[in-house]
């Protein structure tokens, strides 16, 4: 296990296979600004590059809060420019976490507003602790979410449910996000980085081609049609089937031990 800093609010951890990255802004309750986002977007780029060595990401916080939003200081003032080009990296960087071929768990320690429970949703596991709460409270503002908050909640919760926390802005608890489907699990605060190692480490496991296509033939099969989906996922399996480690997961279990996977 190594720890690095990338950047003076963006801590980075190195469990082998697993991967942690805490955004490191306490007083700020992890708000994001240009600079963390710029930080935060090379880092994810770099990811794409290191299929085998990563094979999934924890995404955390630090204190009460996860990520409180933007820093809506950065706005107050600023010109058109200057907040459409924040607008297009954040864009740029929750895309292409949301993208990435590794599995990727989002730890949400605290609070999760705005630009944070939309970077939340990038991720395909989303774990929450009893204390956390998450909303898109842009309305109130005069705004709406622009890092996906009006596209991704949609497909997590529903229309409906998506409309009224959109149009209402309001906090939902921990209880109520696993009830909607807009988080797997509610875990006591100072279980929820152990429950999300062991999820992580559990995933790590698995055969890392058929994790990644896995991944992918759900979010491909999301915005396709059903039929096209369907074909979709059998030429995966095929292909999955000619593999080394498809191979390997027959024989181990055939052969009543556990597999040895070396993403071939």
């Amino acid at each position: 296990m190594s720890e690095e800093q990338l950047h003076p609010n963006l801590a980075l951890e190195r469990r082998g296979p697993v991967e942690v990255l805490r955004i490191d802004r306490e007083e700020a309750l992890g708000a994001l600004n240009f600079e963390i986002m710029e930080a935060l977007g090379t880092y994810v780029q770099g990811l794409y590059g290191r299929r085998e060595e990563v094979r999934v990401l924890i995404l955390t916080g630090t204190g009460r809060g996860f990520v409180a939003g933007a820093d809506i200081a950065g706005y107050h003032g600023a010109g058109q420019t200057v907040f459409d080009g924040f607008q297009r990296r954040s864009r740029q960087t929750f895309d292409a976490i949301a993208g990435l071929p590794q599995a990727t768990i989002c730890a949400v320690n605290g609070y999760a507003l705005g630009g944070g429970f939309e970077l939340a949703m990038c991720c395909d596991f989303i774990f929450v602790n009893e204390k956390t709460k998450l909303g898109l409270p842009e309305i109130k503002l005069g705004l709406l979410p622009g890092g996906g908050g009006t596209q991704r909640l949609p497909r997590l919760v529903g229309a409906m449910r998506a409309k009224e926390l959109l149009m209402t802005g309001r906090m939902i608890t921990a209880a109520e996000a696993v009830a909607y489907g807009a988080a797997l699990e509610a875990c006591a605060p100072e279980a929820l980085m152990p429950r999300a190692l062991e999820f992580a480490e559990s995933l790590a496991g698995m055969a890392p081609v058929a994790l990644s296509e896995a991944k992918r033939v759900v979010d491909d099969g999301l915005d396709a049609a059903l039929s096209a989906g369907l074909t979709m996922e059998q030429r995966v399996l095929g292909a999955l089937f000619a593999t080394q480690d498809g191979k390997e997961g027959i024989a181990a279990f055939m052969e009543k031990r556990d597999p040895d996977f070396k993403g071939q």
